[in-house]
C-alpha cells in the first residue's frame, strides 16, 4: 500500500508539472492571439478616424489658393511642361505691384523652381474680360543690372528678356531691354521696366517703336545672394520680374462669340518661353526650357495622403459624372507575410464595424464652380500591414514556445527523476524523528554530487547526522538552564524570606515592596524563559479602588514631579495589585526615561459606564513610528545598547491582558501618553 501512494505521488508531481508547463504554452499562445485581436479592432477603430482626417486634410489643401490652382488645371500633372500658362484663381494680376504680384503667384503656389534661383510662373486670369493677357512672373540671379541707354539702336548692350508665346498655329517673340527707374538707392535695391520690342533677326533696332500693351518690370535685392560676398557691387542678386504679355489671338476670341469660352479649352497647347539674357552674347542667365525643374503642387501629390487601397476621385463643376481626377493610395512594397497569419488575422472578430467599406464626400468651391470629393476606403486593408507586422514578430512566440519546451525537458530529465528517488530515500523520515530519532537508516551517500541536486543530497545527509547531536545538546542545555533558574530562585527566596519576617506588618510598605519581589522570582522559577513566565503566570483577581491606587502609586512612586489628576470619587475594578504596581512602575519606568528634564509626568484617572481609564503622559520626543505598533512585542527596545531588554512594556501588556484590560501607546502634541483600561464594576 505505501508503495502504491508513493508511486502515485510521484506520478502525481509529473502531472503537475507537465501540466503547468502546457499551460504556459497555451497563455502564450492566447496572449499572442489576443494580441493580435485587438491590434485588429484597434487598427480598425484608427482607420475610421484616420480616413476622415485624411478627407478633411484633402478639402483643407483643396481650399488654399495652391489647390485651387491645381483644380483649376487638372491636367498640369506632377511634370508641367516649361512655359505652359496656367489658369489662377484669381480674376487677374496686379502686375505693376511687386507686393501684390509676388503674393499671388506664391500663395497660388504655381511658381516652378529652376536651378541657381530661378523661378517662373505662367498664368491667365480666370475672367475672361479682364483682358487676353497672358502673366508671367519670376526671379533670376545676375550681377548689377546694365541698362539700355535712350537712343541706342542696338539692345543687345543691356539685360534684357527674350519672351516667346506660340499657340494656335500663331509665334509671338518679344525682346524687352531693362531701363532703369529713378530713385534707386543702394539698400532698396534696383527697379525698373523691360521696355517691349517685336523682336527682329538683326541687332539694329533703329525706328522700331515699342508694344505699348506689353508690360514688364523688375525689381532687383539690394543684399548678395552670397552672404560671404558682403557689400561688394558686383555680387550677384536676386531679381523678381512680372510680365504682361498681350495675345491678339486671345482678346479676338473674347469678342468673336456672345459667350466666350474661358478658360481656352486648348489652354494646354499654349507655349511660353522666357529667358533672361545678358550683355552682350553670353548664355543666358535664366531659360524656361533649362532642364531640372522643381514641379509645384498638383493633384497628384495627394497621392501621398493616402493609404493603401484608398481612391481619392474628383467630379468637375455642373454635375457631370465623369471624373475630373481619380487618384490611389499607392501600394508600399511590404515584407513577406505569413500566409497562416493572415488567414488567422481575417477570421479574428472585430466589434463597432457596421461597414468596412467607407465613402466620404465633400465640395470644394472655386471661382469656375464647385468641384465634387469623393473618397473611399475598406478598413480591411489593414489586415495586410497588420499580417506583416505579425509575421516578423512571429519569430520571437516561436522563441518563446521553445524555451518552454527546452526548460520542461531539462526539468524532466535533469531534476524530476532525480527528486523523485531522493523522495523515496527519505520518505516517513519525520514519522521516524519523532517515535524514535533513528536516523541512520537513511543513507544518501549515493545520491551525492558535483550538480545541485547532488549538493543537496549531501547536504541533507550532513543535516540528518548532525541533528541528533543538535538535539541531545539542546536537551542538556535545557535542563541545565533549569537547574539554574531553581539555584537562583532558592537562594533569592531565603533572604526575601527573612526580610518578610522583619517586615511583617501588612501595613508597612516595605512588606508590600518584598511581597512584590517574590511574586516576581515565583513568576520566572522554573521556566525556561522570561516570555513563557510572564505568559503562564495566573492572577488573582480581586475588587480594588483604582482611584485610591492611583493616589498611592503617585505618592509613593519615588518619580520626581509626578502629578495625579481625576476622579475623587471610588472606582472600583477587578485586578490583581501586584501585577498592577508592576505595570504602572514599568509604565512610568519608560515616561521618566524619555522625557524632557524638568516637565513633570501627569497621571489622568477617567471613566465611563463601563471603562475605568489612566493617562499616563509627559513631555518629550514621540515613539518613532516604526517602532510605534511594535513597542509592546518582547525584546522590542528603542535603546538596546543601554542594556534595555525590551520587556518591561511586554510584562505590562500581558498582565493587562491577563486582568481583561487593555494597554495602547500614543505621540500626542509634544510628547507621548499610554492609556490604560480597566472593565469598571458597578457598585
Amino acid at each position: 500500500m505505501n508503495g502504491g501512494l508513493a508511486w502515485l505521488a510521484s506520478f502525481r508531481l509529473r502531472i503537475l508539472f507537465r501540466t503547468a508547463f502546457l499551460a504556459l504554452a497555451l497563455a502564450v499562445v492566447a496572449m499572442a492571439v489576443t494580441v493580435l485581436q485587438e491590434e485588429k479592432q484597434r487598427s480598425y477603430d484608427n482607420y475610421q478616424a484616420s480616413i476622415g482626417k485624411t478627407k478633411e486634410q484633402i478639402v483643407a489643401r483643396l481650399h488654399h489658393p495652391s489647390g485651387q490652382l491645381a483644380l483649376l488645371n487638372p491636367r498640369w500633372g506632377s511634370q508641367p511642361t516649361a512655359g505652359q500658362p496656367v489658369v489662377l484663381p484669381y480674376s487677374a494680376i496686379d502686375f505693376d505691384d511687386q507686393n501684390k504680384v509676388r503674393n499671388a503667384v506664391e500663395m497660388a503656389g504655381c511658381l516652378v523652381q529652376y536651378p541657381q534661383s530661378g523661378s517662373l510662373c505662367v498664368a491667365i486670369g480666370n475672367n475672361p474680360w479682364a483682358g487676353g493677357f497672358i502673366y508671367a512672373a519670376g526671379t533670376f540671379a545676375s550681377g548689377p543690372l546694365i541698362a539700355h541707354r535712350i537712343g541706342d539702336e542696338f539692345l543687345d548692350g543691356a539685360h534684357r528678356l527674350r519672351v516667346t508665346v506660340s499657340l494656335r498655329g500663331q509665334t509671338y517673340r518679344w525682346l524687352a531691354p531693362f531701363e532703369p527707374l529713378p530713385g534707386n538707392g543702394k539698400w532698396e535695391g534696383v527697379r525698373g521696366r523691360f521696355t517691349g520690342y517685336v523682336e527682329q533677326e538683326g541687332r539694329d533696332y533703329t525706328g522700331a517703336r515699342t508694344v505699348r500693351e506689353f508690360r514688364g518690370w523688375v525689381w532687383q535685392d539690394g543684399k548678395c545672394l552670397d552672404a560671404a560676398a558682403g557689400d561688394a557691387e558686383d555680387c550677384v542678386r536676386k531679381a523678381f520680374f512680372s510680365l504682361r504679355l498681350p495675345v491678339e489671338v486671345l482678346r479676338d476670341a473674347l469678342f468673336a462669340a456672345a459667350k466666350p469660352t474661358w478658360p481656352p479649352p486648348d489652354l494646354d497647347q499654349f507655349k511660353v518661353r522666357v529667358e533672361v539674357l545678358p550683355p552682350g552674347d553670353e548664355a543666358a542667365l535664366f531659360d524656361s526650357h533649362r532642364d531640372g525643374a522643381t514641379p509645384p503642387f498638383s493633384l497628384d501629390s495627394l497621392t501621398a495622403l493616402l493609404l493603401p487601397g484608398e481612391t481619392l476621385s474628383i467630379f468637375p463643376p455642373g454635375g457631370k459624372a465623369n471624373e475630373l481626377v481619380s487618384l490611389s493610395g499607392r501600394d508600399e512594397a511590404l515584407e513577406q507575410s505569413s500566409p497562416l497569419l493572415t488567414r488567422l488575422i481575417r477570421k479574428l472578430p472585430v466589434e463597432s464595424l457596421e461597414a468596412p467599406e467607407v465613402e466620404l464626400s465633400d465640395e470644394v468651391p472655386t471661382p469656375l464652380g464647385n468641384y465634387r470629393i469623393l473618397l473611399k476606403g475598406d478598413a480591411r486593408s489593414v489586415n495586410k500591414v497588420l499580417s506583416v507586422g505579425a509575421t516578423r514578430v512571429s519569430w520571437f512566440v516561436g522563441a518563446m514556445l521553445s524555451a518552454i519546451g527546452l526548460a520542461w525537458l531539462v526539468i524532466e530529465i535533469g531534476l524530476i527523476r532525480r527528486i523523485a528517488a531522493l523522495t523515496r530515500r527519505t520518505r516517513g523520515l519525520s514519522k521516524s524523528v519523532q517515535a524514535d530519532g533513528g536516523l541512520e537508516r537513511y543513507d544518501l551517500a549515493d545520491l551525492r554530487g558535483s550538480d545541485e541536486l547532488g549538493l543537496l543530497a549531501g547536504g541533507l545527509d550532513d543535516l540528518l547526522r548532525r541533528v541528533k547531536e543538535d538535539v541531545e545538546r539542546e536537551k542538556i542545555r535545557a535542563a541545565q538552564e533549569k537547574d539554574m533558574w531553581h539555584a537562583v530562585g532558592h537562594e533569592i527566596m531565603s533572604p526575601l524570606q527573612s526580610l518578610l519576617a522583619l517586615h511583617g506588618n501588612a501595613d508597612d510598605p516595605s512588606h508590600r515592596y518584598i511581597s512584590r519581589m517574590q511574586q516576581a522570582v515565583r513568576v520566572l522559577y522554573g521556566s525556561a524563559s522570561p516570555s513563557e513566565a510572564f505568559q503562564s503566570k495566573r492572577l488573582e483577581l480581586a475588587t480594588v479602588d483604582l482611584a485610591e491606587f492611583v493616589r498611592n502609586i503617585a505618592a509613593n512612586a519615588g518619580i520626581a514631579q509626578l502629578q495625579s489628576t481625576g476622579d475623587e470619587q471610588p472606582l472600583l475594578v477587578r485586578a490583581d495589585e501586584f501585577p498592577l504596581e508592576d505595570v504602572f512602575a514599568h509604565v512610568l519606568k519608560n515616561a521618566d526615561r524619555h522625557r524632557t528634564p524638568g516637565t513633570p509626568i501627569v497621571i489622568e484617572l477617567n471613566s465611563s459606564d463601563s471603562t475605568a481609564t489612566v493617562g499616563i503622559r509627559n513631555d518629550g520626543l514621540p515613539i518613532p513610528e516604526e517602532l510605534l505598533g511594535r513597542i509592546f512585542e518582547y525584546g522590542v527596545s528603542e535603546q538596546p545598547e543601554d542594556g534595555n531588554r525590551g520587556q518591561g512594556l511586554f510584562v505590562a501588556r500581558t498582565y493587562m491582558a491577563k486582568m481583561g484590560g487593555t494597554i495602547t501607546a500614543r505621540n500626542i502634541e509634544g510628547g507621548v501618553c499610554f492609556e490604560l483600561g480597566l472593565p469598571r464594576l458597578r457598585d
